[in-house]
C-alpha cells in the first residue's frame, strides 16, 4: 500500500474498500492533525490488512511485492528497505516521510508521485488514514503526535469582547474637547461664564 516496486503483467485481484478513482475532494478536506490525536491504532491495523497482500511491517520482515514497512515514519522517502527498488518517480520526491506526506501518499499515490508504479489506488476516508498511519508509526517509528486543535478556539485578532474595544477606542481619540463649555461649577471667585452676567457686566462697565 505505501510503497510498490514492478507492476505485475497480470492484476491480481480487488482489494476490499479500496477506492477506484483514489482520494477524492472529501479526502483532501480533512487536514491530518486534526485526525491523528484521536486516531485508534487497533483500527488502523485492520485498515493496514489490506495492504498485508504486499507488505510485511513487521521488524525485520522481508520485502514482498512492496517493502518492508517497520520505522517507515521519519524515513527519507524511497531509501533504505535493504535495498527495495523503488521508482524512479518516488526517488524523485525527496525529503521523509513525515504525517503529511504520509497522508498525501495514501490519499493517492498517482498523485503524490506521478508516474509512480504503484498500483494502489488509495484510501478515500480520512479517518482510515489517520488510523492506518496511526498504526504503522507505532510499528517502529513512534514520531510524536501532532496536538489537537483547542475546541472553539477562535483566530487571533477575532471576537474580541466590545467593551475591550471601547475601551481601546477612547484611549487612542484621547478626551473630548467639543463639550467643556458651562459643564463644571465655577470656582469661588471665577469670573461667570453665564452670557447674561458678561451682558450685565458690560453694561456696568460704560
Amino acid at each position: 500500500m505505501i510503497f510498490h516496486g514492478e507492476r505485475p503483467e497480470k492484476m491480481g485481484y480487488a482489494i476490499e474498500g479500496v477506492e477506484e478513482a483514489g482520494g477524492g475532494g472529501e479526502a483532501a478536506a480533512v487536514p491530518i492533525a486534526t485526525l491523528l490525536p484521536t486516531a485508534d491504532v487497533g483500527k488502523g491495523a485492520e485498515v493496514f490488512k489490506k495492504c498485508a497482500a504486499c507488505h510485511t511491517i513487521n521488524q525485520g520482515g522481508a520485502n514482498g511485492i512492496g517493502p518492508n514497512l517497520y520505522a517507515t515514519l521519519g524515513e527519507g522517502i524511497a531509501q533504505g528497505k535493504a535495498g527495495f527498488a523503488f521508482s524512479d518517480a518516488l526517488k524523485g520526491v525527496g525529503g521523509t516521510w513525515d504525517f503529511d506526506k504520509m497522508n498525501a501518499w495514501l490519499t493517492s499515490p498517482r498523485k503524490f508521485a506521478a508516474g509512480t508504479k504503484m498500483t494502489f489506488a488509495g484510501l478515500a476516508n480520512a479517518q482510515d488514514r489517520a488510523n492506518v498511519i496511526a498504526y504503522i508509526n507505532s510499528q517502529g517509528s513512534n514520531l510524536p503526535l501532532p496536538a489537537a486543535p483547542a475546541a472553539g478556539a477562535a483566530p487571533a485578532g477575532k471576537d474580541q469582547p466590545a467593551t475591550a474595544n471601547a475601551a481601546e477606542a477612547a484611549a487612542t481619540k484621547g478626551p473630548d474637547t467639543n463639550n467643556l463649555g458651562n459643564t463644571g461649577t465655577p470656582a469661588s471667585g471665577a469670573p461667570s461664564v453665564d452670557p447674561n452676567a458678561a451682558k450685565e457686566g458690560a453694561k456696568a462697565g460704560k
